[in-house]
């Protein structure tokens, strides 16, 4: 994933931009970036985020930056902002999204234009965010430029442009990753996430609808194209990787967690003593399951946050399973004897959740039951990076396909629906070899019903592989 912050000031801008883009390091652990528009120039920075966080690497650089305009990013993947100098002017650009068609994007951009290079990053890629910037400038305007990103990005691509003029911003297509606008006295903040807000003295002004294009400036906004009619914004923006705090298309990230959580409650009848989230984007949904069920909520683990990050950023299995192991920390006191009931956002490998139920026997737990916040993945996303792995036979739904059928089934059809005997079967499966007591999946309408923006602008791929 990754995540963009953009203000434009009557005053200097640089704290708010420094501030409002920290709050997006749950999204991505790689890179940080920002870059600030002075008057004359730009002054740009770019660091190494994996083994720190964001504030630490750019507090010493702030007495030093001085600008009314900048955007700042998280990046899960390559450095940016960009600065850019083509006949369009001299602009800085961040990104967010998922460019499946790279490679023949630049293949197009060669065969048209001879003198076209790219810098290559390392393993020999093409930083998605620099192909951007070569298809907006082969166009005559920013906004031509920007249409035609649009037009030609399979997968998804949401996009800040820091000029002398202002900052544009482009919204995905479909709408997939949200672009909001907050505004304060002499102040308009843009955004992937709006839990930046409050602590910055902003207020919710505006938010893009798909495909739209905005110019902010200190004296408003400027429409520049008009949002498109389809959406499908990514439902695990509530399920999972949204903070709790922020809002998008009128639903609050934790509201939506309490009613999925309720749903959950009231298609179940197990027996048990506490219900508990595993840490920490399970905690909501736990709570509106505690409340339906009127079973008390407890913490039988506690999460190590100062130094831990979260456990599906690092590329490397075997580094995602130790950050898992050893950033929740189990209370025996808490543990022993009792009928425990997880609540988690989502399964996907599932290698992660078996540890910690074995760690929960080991504290002489009675019973644990794992509820899932949403379906079981069975298709890996194709246009964020959220499930995405080497290969979709990692998805502990698809290996239990696999163990069922004896190979991979030419329809998973039959899996995606709850009612079927096959997924039945899949969901016992899975909660055989991971050690549970018993495995229950939300079903996707619940889900759906609680995001409660309407199914036909949700997208649910993961789940059901509809496009």
């Amino acid at each position: 994933m990754g995540g963009f912050y953009g203000v434009v000031s009557k005053e200097d801008c640089v704290t708010d931009v420094y501030f409002g883009t920290d709050y997006h390091s749950h999204l991505g652990t790689s890179r940080g970036g920002m870059a600030i528009w002075s008057g004359k120039s730009f002054n740009r920075s770019i660091h190494n985020i994996e083994n720190t966080q964001f504030r630490s690497k750019f507090e010493s650089e702030l007495p030093k930056i001085k600008g009314n305009m900048g955007i700042g990013c998280i990046s899960d993947s390559e450095p940016q902002p960009l600065t850019v100098r083509s006949h369009l002017g001299h602009y800085a650009i961040s990104t967010v999204g998922r460019i499946n068609n790279l490679a023949q994007i630049t293949e197009q951009a060669f065969s048209k234009h001879k003198s076209i290079h790219f810098l290559e990053m390392n393993r020999g890629l093409i930083n998605p965010t620099e192909l951007v910037s070569v298809l907006i400038d082969q166009e005559k305007s920013f906004k031509d430029g920007l249409l035609k990103a649009q037009e030609l990005i399979e997968g998804s691509c949401s996009i800040l442009l820091l000029t002398p003029q202002g900052i544009y911003a482009s919204r995905d297509r479909l709408g997939r990753t949200p672009i909001i606008v907050g505004k304060k006295e002499d102040s308009y903040c843009v955004t992937f996430e709006s839990c930046t807000f409050t602590n910055l003295g902003y207020k919710f002004y505006y938010e893009l609808g798909p495909g739209e294009i905005i110019l902010l400036t200190p004296e408003g906004i400027e429409k520049i194209a008009p949002p498109r009619d389809k959406m499908r914004i990514c439902a695990f923006l509530w399920v999972y990787y949204g903070y709790p705090s922020s809002t998008y298309e009128g639903m609050n990230v934790e509201i939506m967690r309490y009613r999925n959580g309720a749903a959950l409650a009231r298609n179940d009848n197990v027996e048990i003593d506490v219900v508990a989230g595993i840490p920490d984007s399970g905690v909501g949904h736990a709570i509106g399951y505690s409340n339906q069920s009127k079973v008390p909520y407890g913490r039988p683990f506690i999460k190590y946050t100062p130094t831990w990050a979260r456990s599906f950023m690092p590329q490397d299995q075997d580094i995602r399973n130790l950050v898992a192991r050893m950033k929740l920390m189990p209370i025996p006191e808490l543990v022993s004897g009792k009928r425990l009931l997880f609540c988690d956002d989502s399964i996907v490998r599932g290698t992660q959740l078996r540890e910690t139920v074995d760690s929960l026997y080991k504290c002489n737990a009675r019973e644990v039951h794992i509820r899932s916040a949403c379906p079981p993945i069975i298709f890996g996303c194709k246009y964020l990076n959220f499930s995405a792995s080497r290969s979709e036979m990692e998805l502990a739904a698809r290996n239990a396909i696999i163990e069922l059928e004896g190979k991979e089934p030419e329809s998973l059809e039959e899996y995606c629906d709850p009612s079927n005997e096959k997924y039945k079967q899949m969901v016992e499966c899975i909660g055989s070899r991971l050690s549970f007591s018993s495995l229950k999946y939300q079903n996707i309408h619940d889900m759906v019903d609680a995001i409660g923006i309407g199914s036909e602008k949700i997208c649910t791929y993961c789940w059901n592989g509809k496009e």
